[in-house]
């Protein structure tokens, strides 16, 4: 079959990441083990980026069992030193960093009217800096490989109003801003930087939402299209999609996977 035959069917190189060195930041559970895992099937030796050794050894487990090549480095994404770090490692370890999904995330929930400096300048610093520290670290060595591809996480919360997390929203509003321009920045680079921006989702994060507020689960499932909640292996295809060759004229877009639930009143 030739380059241009398998391009057409979807085979063959145009979602094949075999050869290429992805870092996941906060990949040690939830969406960025989903993710994660999708990119290790897809052929791609992956490198989890996480505060906590302990939660990573059963995330490094599961993405063993695909048979791709895994590495953990302890890392703080708000340490902009460390975000340095991070990648001289990886590329020291694997000689090269093609792929970064730029996922570490923290929420503080609260009204505004009561949120806390700390609250508010921690899931800054985690969700809107550390992204960028981590896009900043990875781009020589993306450069120097001859293009490379960023995921950034944003949120429903980058489209919608969120009364009781308004520093979540921030955050994720200030990602998809950040990954337009990126795009923009390294696109000669030849680096394309994308958002997704996941919907309701089963996680630990949104545990207390489902288990304190009554009702809230079944609005959001009344609400989705789908008719469900999502889960973090429907993550894997995005994520696969904008770091392969499929998405090589893609850049500074922010798509929703979310069953459809931005799309209706």
């Amino acid at each position: 079959m030739t380059d241009t035959a398998m391009r057409a069917t979807g085979a063959g190189p145009l979602f094949d990441l075999a050869g290429k060195v992805a870092i996941v930041t906060g990949g040690n559970g939830g969406l960025g083990l989903g993710m994660a895992l999708g990119l290790a099937r897809a052929g791609a030796s992956v490198t989890i980026a996480a505060r906590r050794r302990d939660k990573a050894e059963a995330a490094l487990a599961a993405l063993a069992e695909t048979g791709a090549a895994t590495l953990f480095v302890e890392t703080d994404v708000a340490d902009r030193a460390a975000c340095f770090a991070l990648a001289d490692e990886v590329a020291r370890h694997f000689g090269r960093i093609d792929i970064l999904v730029a996922n570490a995330g923290v929420v503080n929930a609260g009204r505004p009217e009561s949120l806390s400096e700390e609250a508010w300048n921690q899931t800054l610093a985690v969700n809107l800096s550390g992204t960028f520290f981590a896009a900043q670290a990875v781009h020589p060595h993306m450069k120097a490989a001859g293009g490379g591809k960023i995921v950034t996480i944003g949120s429903m919360m980058s489209i919608f109003g969120s009364a009781r997390a308004p520093e979540y929203g921030a955050s994720k509003g200030g990602v998809v801003q950040l990954t337009k321009a990126l795009a923009a920045a390294w696109a000669r680079d030849r680096i394309q930087v994308n958002a997704i921006l996941p919907g309701w989702l089963v996680t630990d994060m949104v545990a207390p939402l489902r288990e304190n507020f009554p009702g809230f689960t079944d609005a959001i499932t009344a609400r989705t299209p789908a008719g469900r909640w999502g889960v973090p292996a429907d993550l894997e295809g995005v994520a696969i999609f904008l770091c392969s060759p499929a998405s090589d004229f893609v850049t500074g877009t922010a798509i929703p996977v979310d069953g459809g639930y931005s799309i209706t009143a």
